[in-house]
Order: C-alpha cells, then structure tokens, then sequence
C-alpha cells in the first residue's frame, strides 16, 4: 500500500479501463500517492494484450515479441517497476521468420544480422548492393537503440538538447528510411523471393516505413524482442496483481458510459447500470474513438483531433484462426510463411501468402507432445459488422475460413487434418466485443511514411481541449501502438500529472517474495 498520507488530501483518480496502458497508470498512480480505481468493461485485464484458454490449449492473441527484455534497458526497468519481469524467462528466437517462396526457395530472416546478411546473398547474389545496404540500415539501428533514451522522453530540456546530439549520426538513415516504404524499397530487389519476402514480414501493410523491419531485426540481433512465456494474459495479470498489491481498486464487468463534466472539467464517470463514480482526474486508457466521440458526445474537440480520426490510417482488423494439435510441431521456424500458388480468398480478400505461428517454444501453451498454431489474416471490419446481423451467415463464413486454412496447412504438412482437436476463430467483432476498440483495429494508429514525422516529433496530445481533470493514455495518443509503448504511454501520463501538482514522481520496485 503505497498511500500514506490522510485520505483527505489524497487526490482521487479514475482510470477507464484495463489494458495495459489503464494498468500502468494505475501502477505509477498508486506510487506517486493517489487513490486510483480502475473500471473495465470485461471480466479480466489486458484488453488486447490477452489470450484465452480452450480445451487445454492456450491461444495468444497479442505478443509476437516484446521490447523491454533484455536486462539495462529502459523498457526493461518499466517491466521491473510493473513486476511482470521478475521470474519470467523470455524466449529469444534464432529465425523471425521463414518466408517459403512457389519455387521451393526459403528466406529465413536470421536475427543474427551476419547471418542473415549470408544467407540473403547465397539466395540472391545479384542482389547483394541492396542486401548489404538492408543489412547495414539494421546494423545501424542497433547502435540507435542505445541513444532513444527512455519511451517517455527526455528528463528535461538539457536532457532532449543531449539526446538530439546523440541523434544526430542516424538522422539520415531515419529521413531516408522513415521516407521509404517498406514496398518501395523490396522493390529494389530482383529476385522475387526476397521482394515477397521483406513485404510479408511486415504483413504488407501499405505505406510501413522500411525502417520497421531494420528495427525489429536490430532488437532481436541485440537480444531484445523475446517471447514472455505464459503469453499475453499472464503477462497482463502480473501488473495486474502489482497495481492491487500497491493498493488500487479494479472493478470488472463496469463498462463506462459517459465521462462526467462539471464546467468544463472531468469529475467521475457514468456506468452502462447507471451508477456514477467521482473522482478529481479521470483518465481514460480506453478506446480514443469512444472517449471523444461517445463518452464525451463530441464536446471537447477540435480540428486538429477530428483530423485523427478522419484522416490518419490505423492498424487493419483481422481474423484469427487458432487451432489445438495432436501433433509435436517444434522442428519448423517459429513463424512460418508460406507464398500461395494461388491466392486464398478469406472473407472477400484475395491473400497470396498465409502465415502461421507455433508456440511449442512455450510448453506451458499446449499439453504435452501438442502444438497450438495460429494464423491471422488482415479483414474488412464494415463486411463482419453487416455480417454479424445475420449470426447464421456469420458462423458459417467462420467455417469456411476454418475449412480453406486446414486445407492449406493440409497440404504442407500431410495427415495434420485428422490431428486437429479444437478450432477456434476470432474477429473483428470479437475485437469489438470484448475491447470496444475502435473498428476492430488491433492495435491504434498506423506508422507510415506520412506519420512518421508524427512519431519522431511532438506527437499527439494526452489532453483534450477545453476540458480539465482529463487525460489519455494507451495506442490511441502513441502512434505505432504495442505493449511496450502502452506500458510507457501510462507512466508518462501520472508524470506529467505529477508535474501539474508540483510533486516529485516517484517508483518503486515489488518487494522480493
């Protein structure tokens, strides 16, 4: 219990819900000495940073790869603080991806950058200016991480005056490759294998900047990116059990309503059942969409926020078929991509390439001599928001997906058909359902090449105009999205109340069990 002074002076916060942004700020809220209550509208933490159990298997439905694990950095020292780090072993891989091509070609994306740049030449020596050039940009971001400083910014001005200066060698290779899209620059490779390739590793995803990939590849050569074991929902249940041991309430199955306002300040919040909870900050780490839209009905807003929400690109929503094997699937990359000879129709979307994921790594996810596979494909939210008014047609769309994948997977690994023990499929209405997260998007806004200046400069603001007592953290305010910057996103915004009060931030470390 981290409140020691009279609770009458003790300033009352309400946080809007669970994930891992409302889970953070209520850590470093109940550190720095207020009373802070979290409300959630489903029944367990972690909003999409969650997994969820059937018949035995466990499927993950977030965390590829986490920043923040490797011991001495930034992230790492938030995971501490939070107490998720503490005796959990992370799993680092060899291969972030195999990308298998039509020809019968592999391009294995080694996370030992030497590596990687050998095995790309021996596949395409004609392509070696633009690999070593590739391979180079990911050798050169190793080196950045060590000057990005803390996710929360600099300590104070002379701190940011320092931390340009340490920038100031990579400048170019962020101009240049935070320019560039990740198509643009696989198109410079002429073999096909590596231009599918360095495409599918992103997810295709239109206008990624190249930078992306040269970034995870830089994380993972340095031994950061790792896997937690126990997945997505246990790592969101440890900061859920260090925000409740440090004192704070959590309140599930409290779906929020309406924020609020009291001349122009935020002051409680309304619950679907009716109820009203004050307080004298409310912050809200959920949905950016829904708090300014809906909680707040539109009032406190302006053109620069409305752009958001008209204008920037978010991540695309998606299915995710998971399926429960009787069969040891421990040999293959732990990320497998398998290029199409025809391309796979999924809900009125053409794919040319089908990834799939085994998690036999973590022994904790399946039973014994079991594998748990998964494999996700980018989907139209409006198509299954009109198809989810017709439930019949809505489970059968999702057995047909079912059908079309096994028959893929079918094919590359023969007999696995009779071997599959439970099938499992999400989404995006499943998204919708249990994260209220806008348009089903997993994650918030997109990183491209025309947001990038977003992310390296100011970026969004945590206030809304016009209203006090009111603050936003999570993906929605953190272009780019992910865990590590949600986790981030929540210590940022109890700072930057605590500067407002005029009290020193404070952090504490779990006490040793």
């Amino acid at each position: 219990m981290s409140l020691k002074r009279n609770d009458k002076q003790v300033k009352k916060v309400i946080i809007i819900g669970a994930g891992i942004a409302g889970l953070s700020a209520g850590c470093y809220g109940q550190m720095n000495g207020y009373k802070t209550r979290i409300f959630e509208l489903h029944d367990k933490p972690g909003g999409l940073c969650t997994s969820w159990k059937r018949k035995g298997y466990t499927f993950d439905g977030c965390i590829e790869w986490l920043i923040g694990t490797t011991s001495g950095s930034t992230v790492n020292r938030i995971w501490h603080e939070l107490g998720t780090a503490q005796g959990r072993q992370f799993i680092h891989h060899d291969v972030y991806q195999r990308i298998e091509g039509i020809d019968g070609r592999a391009l294995s994306f080694y996370t030992d950058i030497d590596r990687l740049e050998r095995h790309m030449k021996e596949l395409a020596p004609n392509d070696s200016d633009v690999i070593e050039e590739f391979c180079k940009g990911a050798r050169g971001f190793t080196r950045f991480l060590d000057v990005m400083g803390s996710p929360e910014g600099p300590a104070s001005r002379l701190d940011g005056i320092m931390m340009g200066f340490r920038m100031l060698p990579f400048m170019g290779s962020l101009r240049k490759y935070g320019r560039m899209s990740t198509e643009e620059f696989a198109a410079r490779f002429s073999d096909p294998l590596l231009r599918q390739g360095v495409c599918a590793a992103v997810d295709d995803m239109q206008g990624m900047p190249a930078m992306a990939l040269m970034m995870i590849l830089a994380f993972m050569h340095e031994g950061d990116g790792c896997f937690p074991t126990g997945g997505s929902l246990e790592f969101a249940r440890a900061i859920e059990r260090r925000y409740l041991d440090l004192g704070g309430e959590m309140h599930y199955r409290s779906q929020v309503e309406r924020i609020l306002v009291e001349d122009d300040r935020a002051v409680g919040v309304r619950l679907t059942d009716g109820t009203e909870h004050h307080a004298d900050i409310v912050i809200s780490a959920a949905d950016g969409h829904a708090t300014i839209f809906d909680m707040l009905q539109g009032q406190y807003i302006n053109d620069k926020v409305r752009g958001y929400y008209k204008e920037l690109p978010i991540f695309p929503s998606w299915i995710q078929v998971s399926l429960g094997v009787k069969r040891d699937l421990s040999n293959p990359a732990q990320a497998a991509v398998y290029m199409l000879d025809e391309p796979l129709d999924i809900a009125g979307e053409k794919h040319t390439y089908i990834r799939f994921r085994h998690f036999c790594y973590d022994r904790s996810l399946a039973p014994h001599g079991k594998s748990v596979l998964v494999t996700t494909f980018s989907s139209d939210h409006a198509y299954w928001q009109e198809l989810y008014k017709e439930p019949e047609r809505y489970e059968a769309e999702k057995k047909e997906i079912a059908t079309k994948v096994i028959h893929v997977l079918e094919r590359r690994m023969p007999g696995i058909a009779e071997q599959i023990e439970v099938v499992d499929i999400s989404t995006p209405m499943t998204v919708v359902r249990y994260t209220g997260n806008w348009q089903g998007s997993q994650e918030g806004w997109l990183i491209t090449t025309e947001t990038f200046g977003m992310v390296m400069g100011k970026g969004m603001d945590k206030t809304l105009p016009g209203l006090g007592g009111f603050y936003m953290c999570g993906q929605w305010v953190e272009p780019g999205g992910g865990v590590s910057t949600a986790a981030a996103s929540g210590r940022i915004v109890i700072k930057t109340i605590c500067r407002k009060d005029k009290k020193r931030f404070h952090v504490s470390l779990p006490a040793a069990s």
